[in-house]
């Protein structure tokens, strides 16, 4: 059995301590409690795939990782811009001060990508691959996906702030739809590539890590000094928990496939960021 890596130790413990010293009140870690305990999760969920399965993001790809952070805080920023429109959350408790405030906004939104991918890598290893392979979707099939998302991504925009917010779904979708048929035209990953060669497990992991981290985000975020609130323009989305109306769970579900075409994007572009060694790691 592997040795679990040192730095899933300091994962672990930079958790425990962030939560420790966030009870005692201690008002930098409240500011930075939520990128503190989500570096702490992502040594720790990489410690474990190597402890497991030898190979992991940080220890197998850490070209792809280092540009995977700012990445992660550019495609954010897209959702942020989007916010100044449909106005369906604000920060709170932030730090008065601009530079601490960005610095907090920036090391959150890098560990975005990272914690999404990293979690869904690790549950896809306890899923069957299939080895059925078939040829590329046609662009007849692809062009009208990609319209498709356009138009959801454009919609909001051209309304006004009251109607807009009440599509923020199209916003959570749009870019799954523009994105994954652009990918496969690249000759990148695809989960519309993969569904129909009738391999799942890509899919069922993402599900999974959309899950957890949305759980795991809004208790985090709850306790946090510098955190998120929601405004729900609709009527009916269930009581709260933590911060998050019991519906908007759901959401983090697309939003995990969102972060995969995104990241898939990324690789479909500068493909030499990922090493081509078949035993590494790859939704």
């Amino acid at each position: 059995m592997r040795k679990f890596p040192s730095y899933g130790i300091f994962g672990i413990t930079t958790i425990i301590i962030s939560e420790i010293l966030l009870f005692l009140e201690l008002e930098i870690v409240g500011w930075y409690f939520t990128p503190l305990v989500w570096t702490g999760y992502i040594f720790f969920i990489d410690a474990l795939q190597v402890r497991f399965y030898g190979i992991s993001l940080i220890s197998s790809r850490p070209r792809e990782l280092l540009l995977m952070l700012p990445w992660s805080v550019v495609c954010w920023l897209i959702f942020e811009a989007y916010n100044l429109h449909l106005c369906n959350w604000t920060y709170v408790g932030l730090p008065e001060n601009l530079i601490l405030r960005y610095i907090g906004y920036s090391w959150s939104f890098a560990t975005i990508f990272p914690a999404i991918l990293e979690t869904a890598e690790f549950f896809k290893h306890f899923l069957l691959h299939s080895s059925r392979t078939s040829s590329p979707a046609s662009k007849k099939v692809l062009i009208p996906i990609i319209l498709l998302g356009i138009c959801f991504l454009v919609a909001p925009l051209l309304l006004e702030q009251y109607v807009a917010a009440k599509l923020f779904a199209f916003v959570w979708i749009g870019f799954f739809f523009l994105l994954d048929p652009v990918n496969i035209l690249l000759g990148g990953k695809s989960i519309i590539q993969q569904l129909k060669e009738k391999n799942y497990s890509t899919t069922i992991a993402l599900v999974f890590s959309g899950i957890l981290c949305g759980i795991l985000w809004e208790f985090w975020n709850y306790w946090a000094i510098a955190k998120w609130v929601y405004s729900v323009p609709i009527s009916f989305v269930g009581p709260k928990v933590f911060e998050m109306p019991l519906l908007g769970y759901l959401g983090f579900i697309p939003f995990a496939f969102e972060v995969y075409v995104m990241q898939e994007f990324l690789v479909s572009v500068f493909p030499s960021i990922r090493p081509s060694q078949a035993n590494l790691p790859r939704l």
